[in-house]
């Protein structure tokens, strides 16, 4: 099926962030610059309300809001992964390059392992927004089996 427009590429967005029906997600670091339409493409697919930071359920995804000046990134995604599942991830959501609060990818990429995560991909999320994925490793249990 391709997309034509409208909400169409909505379903597409949350598609890209891997948003399934039923998903529990938390979002963190919530502000008046963040992506409207970002947000509501995921509550129309997963069927539920965001979380807001103060949330105790287990989540599906965590969606990090994050700017340069924002704080210490890996003690943000030590506590992002506690409420997370066992397959759980973590979008760390960026202002693209030439933006206001730019993070450089480096250092996400500095801060993912020693928050125990492992960086996977990333993908442009609108026109100010950009989305690097990240998961825990998995498990060597799962070898000895």
């Amino acid at each position: 099926m391709v997309a034509a427009t409208g909400d169409s590429d909505k379903s597409d967005l949350a598609g890209k962030l891997g948003i399934e029906p039923g998903m529990i997600v938390q979002e963190l670091g919530w502000d008046s610059d963040v992506d409207e339409e970002v947000r509501s493409a995921i509550e129309d697919r997963c069927g539920e309300d965001l979380l807001d930071e103060d949330a105790q359920e287990v989540v599906d995804v965590v969606l990090l809001w994050w700017r340069e000046g924002d704080g210490d990134l890996v003690d943000t995604l030590v506590d992002a992964r506690s409420p997370l599942t066992e397959n759980g991830v973590v979008w760390v959501l960026t202002p693209k390059t030439g933006t206001d609060g730019h993070v450089e990818p480096s250092d996400i990429a500095e801060a993912a392992p020693t928050a125990g995560l492992s960086q996977t991909s990333n993908v442009s999320i609108s026109d100010a927004w950009v989305g690097t994925r990240l998961v825990a490793p998995k498990a060597s249990a799962q070898r000895r089996r």
